[in-house]
């Protein structure tokens, strides 16, 4: 039996992640959606989901897979068209929700992939919800400059706090639980800080190390 899913396709930064795996053996194989695909003209045009068919023709390829064979498909719709093509191909597949053991390999995919991006991997590890909306644009706007370009640039939500005022402070924390958003060290007790503030669905505040 094949499991077929994907994971990132509700994060902020990076691409999305498509994996398959045979469940009786874990053979398992992954391929990344570019980030290109989520520009402002392709996102409008849906071109990702085109790509996910052709991400699925390699992995069924790599897993040699027969067409007798039982596939279990993520019922989202980021299979919208994959499954019209396992239709059009004859394959025996069904919609489902996808668990263990594909699950939890295709969202540790996802999480190195974002870590090669530049996402600590303590916020990952740490922070509940790691890949929330909310919780990436603080990490974005530590270092717009550079890590705005990482974004999914088609998305509404993108577009709509994507490019916000911002204002930047000092300030001394007596105590701190905080790592810097910036370098994703600890910042220590007794600290200078700075701090960039914005504000998207509320006012937040981003803490960096005062010479970040």
């Amino acid at each position: 039996m094949i499991q077929i899913d994907d994971a990132g396709s509700g994060s902020l930064i990076g691409g999305t992640c498509i994996g398959a795996i045979r469940v009786e053996t874990e053979e398992y194989y992954y391929e990344i959606i570019p980030l290109e695909f989520y520009s402002i003209e392709n996102f409008n045009k849906k071109l990702y989901l085109d790509y996910v068919v052709d991400i699925i023709k390699k992995l069924l390829y790599k897993l040699k897979a027969d067409k007798n064979e039982p596939i279990y498909i993520c019922r989202g719709y980021m299979f919208d068209k994959a499954r019209k093509w396992l239709l059009d191909k004859n394959y025996n597949f069904e919609s489902v929700k996808i668990v263990e053991p594909l699950q939890s390999k295709i969202e540790k995919s996802f999480e190195e992939y974002s870590i090669s991006l530049g996402l600590f991997e303590t916020f990952i590890r740490y922070t509940k919800y790691p890949f929330h909306f909310h919780r990436i644009l603080k990490w974005v706007y530590a270092d717009y400059e550079n890590r705005s370009n990482l974004c999914k640039a088609g998305w509404k939500s993108w577009q709509k706090y994507g490019n916000l005022q911002t204002k930047s402070s000092e300030s001394f924390l007596k105590k701190s639980n905080y790592i810097c958003l910036k370098c994703g060290k600890a910042i220590a007790d007794n600290s200078k800080v700075k701090i960039i503030s914005y504000y998207s669905d509320r006012c937040n505040s981003v803490y960096l190390h005062h010479k970040c």
